[in-house]
């Protein structure tokens, strides 16, 4: 049985398409991300702008062809919109365009929905142990955070202060982060993320798990700088050394767009989400204390395969 999987992101959209086999275990048969930048110039505003509906519906309108190779119904595709949808004041038309363009029925899910999928992806990849985890998933549009362990989640909360939306608030000019808007950003945190600080400090969380996103991107920098190739396409979970992560942040704050390009492991659909990713995973590491990172390159999407069984 096939399954595609479509997760439409504030900045870029997914398509995971899939074959479960007859023991519950699913193989990948093909998986792209392409940025459509739904989000651009308006999730402050709470709105998809034209050119961000016409980017959308250009990436969906390639997924459907893709789809169609593949032989898969409708019923066989979930596609599932996240915050830049959620909070748009254009819902409605957007999810009635992508209808009538390619024939793909989006379903928007609520934080919450969005956090227990991410939290079953990360579980899937291996990535989780008996000890209690902070798992971050760093949207464009939303970050959401989850504590609990390979059992069970204990608290979990989805909070609009994705990459897109701190890019825009935060380093408008998009291609360096001065030391005054980091320490903007980190008054931003303490104020934002109150709840979490008080689950953390119920839970008491001793490793932090990154959902994949800019957290791909550093496994990557991190491969690329210490071995000279990229980590094994097959491997879910990895161990990231603390201080690989800071040599990373400071590459990452301290250079300009085209610099970062430069940075062995970099790619263009992370250059710049990336610089103000590091700041928010920089305060939550020293915030709260925690000493050691785990990644997972399993997220949502294939936490809502995990879940459709």
């Amino acid at each position: 049985m096939k399954q595609a999987i479509i997760d439409l992101g504030t900045n870029t959209f997914h398509l995971l398409i899939a074959e479960k086999q007859g023991n519950g275990t699913y193989t990948t048969l093909f998986r792209e991300s392409r940025p459509a930048k739904i989000g651009q110039a308006g999730i402050n505003q709470g709105i998809i702008t034209e050119d961000g509906i016409e980017r959308a519906l250009a990436v969906l309108s390639y997924f459907r062809q893709k789809m169609d190779e593949f032989g898969l119904e409708a019923e066989q595709v979930i596609a599932t919109g996240t915050s830049a949808i959620r909070v748009a004041r254009n819902q409605a038309d957007f999810i009635q365009r992508v209808w009538q363009t390619t024939g793909i029925r989006v379903r928007v899910i609520s934080g919450e929905q969005e956090a227990d999928y991410i939290y079953q992806g990360v579980k899937a990849a291996g990535a989780l142990t008996a000890k209690t985890a902070l798992i971050i998933d760093i949207g464009g549009g939303s970050v959401e955070f989850i504590l609990g362990n390979e059992t069970r989640i204990f608290w979990k909360q989805s909070f609009e202060i994705g990459g897109q939306r701190l890019r825009e608030r935060f380093m408008p000019d998009a291609d360096t982060i001065s030391s005054g808007s980091i320490r903007r950003l980190h008054d931003y945190f303490q104020e934002q993320l109150l709840p979490l600080a008080n689950a953390i400090h119920q839970y008491l969380p001793t490793v932090l798990v990154g959902s994949s996103g800019s957290f791909d991107t550093l496994v990557d920098m991190w491969f690329m700088h210490n071995f000279g190739y990229l980590p094994p396409p097959d491997q879910t979970a990895f161990d990231l050394p603390l201080t690989e992560f800071y040599r990373a942040y400071e590459l990452l704050i301290t250079r300009n767009h085209a610099e970062r390009m430069q940075i062995p492991g970099m790619i263009e659909l992370r250059v710049d989400m990336i610089v103000v990713a590091v700041c928010l995973i920089d305060y939550v590491l020293k915030t709260y204390g925690i000493k050691q990172i785990k990644t997972s390159t399993y997220s949502l999407k294939e936490g809502l395969l995990a879940s459709h069984e």
